[in-house]
């Protein structure tokens, strides 16, 4: 029982807890009154979490590891077999372009040999400029039914 009346409690004293400034001006001050300062680095401070920098390193370990050949272009020679056959007829990339109901850009990039080979607009150039572009014997003439 001696015990509780020797010891000794102290009413409205408080504690300091450290104080977290953000701003410079706060942070000189303390170092002038001679306080304990320590600075902390966020490790992701402003950063999306997202983007940090093991994930990167992960996803393009991954990307190595999987390497997908691109798919294949079309071949040089139904560009040019696609250009013959569009002069011979007197018409432009836009008239062609307008008849198989696709942009302009479509077509100058399968005369250039930069598209991917699509069937549905191969059919449609064919029919269109009357050449095969597809299969063996490339830029020959398609033989139109008669109609009877």
């Amino acid at each position: 029982m001696d015990s509780e009346w020797d010891s000794k409690t102290v009413i409205g004293f408080k504690a300091k807890a450290p104080k977290v400034t953000r701003n410079t001006s706060d942070l000189n001050a303390a170092r002038r009154a001679g306080a304990v300062v320590a600075t902390d680095k966020k490790i992701t401070a402003g950063a999306n979490k997202a983007h940090q920098g093991t994930d990167h390193q992960r996803i393009a370990k991954l990307d190595r590891e999987n390497e997908v050949a691109p798919p294949p272009k079309i071949s040089p020679t139904v560009g040019k077999a696609m250009q013959t056959a569009r002069m011979e007829l007197g018409l432009t990339q836009k008239d062609v372009a307008q008849k198989i109901n696709e942009k302009p850009s479509i077509l100058q990039d399968y005369e250039a040999g930069k598209a991917i080979p699509n069937p549905q607009v191969l059919g449609k150039l064919e029919r269109v400029l009357g050449v095969k572009l597809r299969g063996s014997d490339i830029g020959k003439k398609l033989e139109r039914p008669k109609k009877s």
